[in-house]
């Protein structure tokens, strides 16, 4: 093979490494005009504050929530999910509280502006939602309860140790498995016969990893989070608000709580779930995929609805947040109407 002059090697070394970094740029660029251009840009840019509350749990871990809407409205309580914070219910928050309920959400132990522990088990998310209802359901009221991934694996530990009808007349599992999660996961595909070196991978690679993510927003980010955590006609400024999430939660509680993921098993609580209950999966969900909503309903003993929503990853509240507020507000009426056939 001829080899190139030294001077020219060094001239086709920089030419190259000039192409891409203009790439990169004009792909920076790129980005920065579809989240500007994106509609959904200015509701995102804005969350609305509520009223602050400082709830302690059973270990004293102190939790902030935010109440919106009117203090008599039906108490509606939002957990989100793994890696985010209250905020990610921005669109149910604006949807419900201005139709008149009480909607409270909280920051997860270790997000958002809630304190950091030193233990994030299953059962203390579990814990952390009973001084959440606790604090803020009137004790001759019941809430619809809402969760989307980790939020709803919260209400499964909550169902298991607690009286589910004193607080909740209704319940919202949403994007979510309650068991199995790494045997179920197609982030990291193999043959298998490499199930233990799968799990191994999924565990400490991406559950467990420690490792700090990018302190900015790139193309390449970008589109790992699309193709991880959304569906196709996802946004893009809803899928920077929740990199935005992603990136301000700490790499040690990211990681603690991927492990406590890894080893959930809460199928045996759902039983225990005995008010009316409405499931909600994507059908591009990698995360959960649907077959976690299918078993999770099959097992639920007052299922409303199975609802599988097409073209919709992992984030149901920001990609189809009109369907999930419509599920939310049916869940309301539900808890209403019981409650005049109860009074008459």
């Amino acid at each position: 093979m001829r080899r190139l002059p030294r001077n020219r090697w060094i001239w086709t070394s920089a030419a190259a490494g000039a192409g891409a970094l203009t790439a990169g740029v004009l792909l920076q660029q790129r980005l920065r005009r579809q989240i500007a251009d994106d509609p959904e840009r200015a509701v995102l840019a804005e969350p609305p504050r509520g009223e602050v509350r400082s709830i302690v749990s059973a270990d004293g871990t102190v939790l902030h929530a935010e109440s919106f809407g009117p203090e008599g409205g039906l108490p509606i309580v939002l957990a989100h999910g793994w890696t985010e914070s209250l905020q990610y219910w921005i669109y149910q928050i604006r949807d419900l509280s201005q139709r008149g309920f009480r909607v409270t959400a909280y920051d997860l132990r270790g997000h958002g502006d809630s304190q950091r522990a030193e233990d994030y088990s299953i059962e203390r998310f579990g814990e952390d939602l009973e001084a959440v209802l606790t604090d803020v359901v009137p004790a001759d009221r019941r809430a619809v309860v809402a969760g989307h991934s980790l939020g709803a694996m919260s209400i499964a530990a909550w169902a298991e140790h607690h009286d589910v009808e004193r607080a909740v007349g209704a319940a919202a599992l949403i994007n979510t498995g309650v068991g199995d999660l790494i045997a179920e996961q197609l982030l990291v595909p193999v043959p298998a016969v490499a199930q233990a070196i799968n799990r191994a991978v999924a565990v400490h690679g991406f559950l467990g990893s420690r490792a700090p993510l990018p302190r900015f927003s790139t193309p390449l980010s970008v589109g790992a989070i699309r193709y991880i955590a959304f569906g196709p006609a996802a946004t893009a400024a809803q899928v920077a608000f929740f990199e935005r999430m992603l990136i301000a939660c700490p790499p040690d509680v990211r990681a603690d709580v991927g492990i406590a993921l890894s080893e959930l098993e809460l199928h045996h609580a759902l039983p225990r779930l005995t008010v009316p209950t409405i499931v909600i999966v994507g059908d591009k969900d990698r995360l959960t995929p649907p077959g976690h909503g299918r078993r999770i309903a099959e097992e639920l003993p007052d299922l409303v609805r199975l609802t599988v929503l097409p073209d919709t990853g992992h984030m149901a509240p920001l990609e189809r947040h009109d369907a999930v507020s419509a599920a939310l507000l049916e869940l309301a009426e539900t808890i209403d109407e019981r409650a005049g056939v109860a009074a008459a």
